[in-house]
């Protein structure tokens, strides 16, 4: 590896939670068009679901920071997906409630049950504590992630949570990587952020000086190492990921 890590010890290994430790049991367009019939509109998943993604990826970020009260935070989580809500929908169509299908739309992702741990995960979690590494989520989540994180059986291998709405920034801003890091009192040298966006986890962590390791299903072989830099196809692969960082 690299001089910039020839002379550091790896002390703790952020993740990434929607996409990389959990996802949903259902496609997000899916569940969209579905519970949407029961409020009146019906919709085709795959309009629903384009709907989504364009007014996912042209939202302002999930980011509110510590200035303002909990409560607050929470209130702003929430007209935040509201919005991004509506926005999936325009064009297709009236609800006869709308305020009353988003409520249950919100629960519904609040839910751990109709959340799925990666099968992975909670070993390799399970190992790299046991290790004596720090560990810690990195997440563009709201405060549901939280619940959704116990109900999966794995918060209780994090040190640390850190959420955009509640840091003020959210990925890929380095300015969240460091929140994370000054939670644990470590330098970004000490750390490496694994995730599944290239962009979101993969690019930004690297930028902020961590080591960075993309999350690739897709990927042919179990690892890829180029410097600080880690290519895997399953989480399983993070305890030799760490390895190969610890003495490096």
């Amino acid at each position: 590896m690299g001089s910039d890590s020839s002379h550091r010890r790896l002390r703790a290994i952020f993740f990434d939670a929607a996409g990389t430790l959990f996802e949903s049991r259902e496609a997000i367009g899916e569940v969209y068009a579905r519970i949407a019939r029961k409020f009146g509109l019906d919709a085709p998943v795959e309009a629903v679901e384009a709907g989504f993604r364009h007014a996912f990826g042209s939202a302002p970020p999930l980011a509110f920071g510590p200035e303002h009260a909990p409560d607050e935070i929470r209130r702003l989580e929430r007209e935040w997906w509201r919005e991004r809500v509506a926005e999936s929908f325009e064009g297709l169509g009236t609800f006869d409630d709308f305020d009353a299908y988003f409520d249950a739309l919100f629960a519904h992702f609040g839910e751990p049950a109709n959340w799925r741990a990666d099968p992975e995960a909670a070993p390799m979690l399970n190992r790299l504590k046991n290790s004596g590494l720090e560990l810690g989520v990195i997440s563009n989540f709201d405060f549901r992630v939280y619940r959704i994180l116990d109900g999966l059986g794995l918060a209780r291998f994090f040190d640390s949570i850190t959420i955009s709405s509640e840091a003020g920034y959210a990925k890929p801003h380095r300015e969240i990587f460091a929140a994370a890091l000054a939670r644990h009192g470590i330098a970004a040298g000490d750390a490496i952020h694994v995730g599944d966006s290239a962009h979101l986890d993969f690019d930004a962590a690297e930028s902020a000086g961590l080591g960075a390791v993309l999350l690739d299903p897709a990927l042919e072989g179990a690892t890829k190492i180029s410097g600080r830099t880690v290519r895997i196809s399953s989480l399983a692969s993070m305890n030799d990921v760490a390895q190969v960082f610890r003495f490096a």
